[in-house]
């Protein structure tokens, strides 16, 4: 987020004065890490917590539409990027992947073919494919077909214009592009822990006698974004609290296993998980290297970071949380139940979830990694109380001194839309002096890509090109 956002005020404002300070002693080393996330680029093409099911049975694709919408933002800034060197190789970060979403079970097939048949006709799902052919299935993923009772009903659905994304590589190569010309000055090792209102805007203070003065702060920390925000002492971060999530994937770098799985497969959550544990088999290759991950199976722990103190839950309690907090604990009881599950399950009961995709996988190929921490949101809605959210919140300052972002999926693949809305808010009086800047950058700005099918395909096809995403053959 914040890698996006220096991007984007230097190419409108190219003259102003950009610092960024980083906790660690390298960049991306918590959730834009690529072993900390799983790598997907959230267009909503696969992954069905996006789309859920109604009482009534019909599927509700809204959320998945408009997540696609912004990630069709994120991926013209990275072409624009690219095809003006700032980028200069594509594959280093992104690339041509299938998505498909996977289901078994009479109940499950016929969601899907109804989610199917609300996506299909919209312009940023043209060419997705559906089938209840076993043999097709294997076809395009043969894992997830070894071993599978050919009698269970199953079906599944692909997109060829899915992507795998690096969003570590991604993330530096923003940075140190930045810093190298000199627009942005880099510090690394420091901790920001203090901040503090001022007439020109705010002092930060930070270990190792760190000090700096800003017309305008970002609070771009992951998790800890909670816990800086509430340093801030700003009106807008009150009832909100935070509620960590840790996760684990299995990963292999078996050459033959490796082979012949190449794409991210998304299947339906289970009951009581949260939207982020939608389980998935996905391609992964990082710094070159292809390899296969499976989860999330979730975990606990009080760390807002993965690098965090064990602390920072009970430090971000305040009088004003509090209630909000113990609401949220209260109507997701059962989410509580899910983790303490998932906190005792064993390798034994985690290989059956994998097998659950891949009925043939055997443990001895797979070796166990730790995900990055995500912290939810809970928020105090009037006339509710505390609600746990699984998406993200902008926090922003009534004068738009400071802004943070709160919590996590669909996360870095919609970095772009995201801190547009942080420029929006925080500069309303400059964003239409920048809007011919913008729209260089990004041709559908302002516009929504569904309401113009012709500049749907005008832009998927430009930027597919740019990024070298042209899907393999069927």
């Amino acid at each position: 987020m914040s890698a996006t956002l220096a991007t984007l005020l230097h190419h409108v404002e190219p003259t102003w004065r950009i610092g960024i300070v980083e906790r660690l002693d390298e960049l991306a080393q918590e959730s834009s890490g690529p072993w900390n996330n799983a790598g997907t680029g959230h267009a909503a093409l696969c992954e069905l917590n996006y789309s859920p099911q109604l009482p009534d049975g019909t599927v509700d694709v809204s959320k998945a539409l408009d997540v696609n919408e912004q990630f069709q933002v994120s991926r013209q800034l990275w072409a624009f990027l690219v095809e003006n060197g700032a980028l200069p190789d594509p594959s280093t970060f992104v690339r041509p992947t299938p998505h498909l979403s996977f289901v078994w079970g009479a109940e499950n097939v016929e969601y899907l073919r109804r989610r199917y048949d609300a996506l299909i006709s919209h312009p940023l799902f043209a060419g997705m494919e559906f089938t209840t052919d076993p043999e097709v299935i294997a076809g395009w993923a043969p894992l997830l077909m070894d071993g599978r009772d050919r009698s269970e009903p199953v079906a599944a659905t692909r997109a060829l214009g899915g992507t795998d994304v690096d969003f570590g590589s991604l993330t530096r190569q923003l940075i140190t592009g930045l810093a190298d010309s000199g627009a942005v000055e880099l510090l690394t090792g420091i901790e920001v822990r203090g901040l503090r209102r001022t007439p020109e805007g705010w002092h930060v203070t930070g270990q190792g006698g760190f000090a700096a003065d800003a017309r305008f702060v970002f609070v771009g920390a992951g998790g800890q974004a909670l816990t800086l925000l509430q340093r801030s002492k700003i009106e807008e971060i009150r009832g909100f609290g935070g509620f960590p999530v840790s996760g684990e994937f299995w990963r292999t770098t078996d050459p033959e296993l490796v082979a012949r799985h190449q794409a991210k497969v998304y299947g339906k959550a289970a009951v009581g998980a949260p939207p982020m544990s939608v389980p998935h088999l996905d391609t992964r290759v990082v710094d070159g290297a292809p390899s296969l991950m499976f989860g999330p199976y979730a975990g606990f722990s009080p760390r807002f970071l993965k690098h965090g103190s064990l602390f920072d839950l009970l430090r971000s309690v305040r009088l004003h949380n509090l209630r909000p907090m113990l609401q949220a604990g209260l109507r997701n009881l059962g989410l509580v139940v899910y983790l303490v599950k998932e906190l005792i399950a064993g390798r034994d009961r985690q290989l059956r979830e994998l097998q659950t995709f891949f009925p043939a996988a055997t443990a001895d190929k797979w070796e166990k990694i730790t995900a990055g921490q995500r912290v939810q949101v809970i928020k105090d809605v009037p006339g509710k109380g505390g609600v746990l959210q699984f998406g993200t919140e902008v926090i922003t300052a009534r004068d738009g001194s400071i802004a943070g972002l709160l919590g996590a999926s669909p996360g870095a693949s919609t970095a772009v839309p995201a801190m547009l809305d942080v420029m929006a808010r925080c500069f309303p009086d400059r964003m239409e002096d920048w809007r011919p800047a913008l729209e260089k950058a990004i041709p559908s700005y302002g516009r929504r890509l569904g309401d113009d099918p012709e500049l749907a395909r005008t832009v998927l096809a430009q930027t597919a090109y740019s990024l070298d995403l042209e899907p393999a053959s069927r």
